[in-house]
């Protein structure tokens, strides 16, 4: 029973083991992608090894720009010892086309804007290209 105790962490450990706030940590268990915490008898949180493993999953998913959902499907073929990698790699490849239109999109918008400020006298006079660009 004694070493059963020292594998649980509080909400505050897991906290700092994973990088993630007590605050995200709470969000990834309501929205279901975290395993629910046993809880003492005054009501504190406590996690295992195997969560805080998935918690490092989620925070690594996150970094790499995967919504909730994604996780939630990520977690689903993780956990699943039968799974395909053909599952996972699409959804990886799906996700990257996202990141490669998001890409695309921010490269225009940079374009445009650059555009604007080097029209831009940036002097005392009121007149501004780019506020006259923004009127389009």
């Amino acid at each position: 029973m004694n070493t059963l105790v020292k594998t649980l962490v509080t909400i505050g450990q897991a906290a700092k083991q994973t990088g993630l706030s007590a605050k995200m940590i709470r969000y990834y268990e309501e929205a279901g992608l975290l395993l629910k915490a046993n809880r003492t008898d005054a009501g504190y949180r406590l996690y295992n090894s195997q969560q805080l493993q998935q918690l490092g999953f989620i925070k690594q998913a996150r970094t790499l720009g995967f919504s909730i959902a994604q996780i939630s499907s990520l977690l689903g073929l993780w956990r699943d010892p039968n799974r395909s990698s053909r599952e996972v790699k699409q959804l990886a490849e799906v996700h990257l086309d996202e990141i490669k239109q998001k890409v695309a999109e921010l490269q225009q918008m940079q374009k445009v804007l650059q555009q604007l400020a080097d029209s831009c006298c940036g002097d005392d006079q009121p007149q501004c290209a780019i506020l006259d660009g923004l009127q389009k």
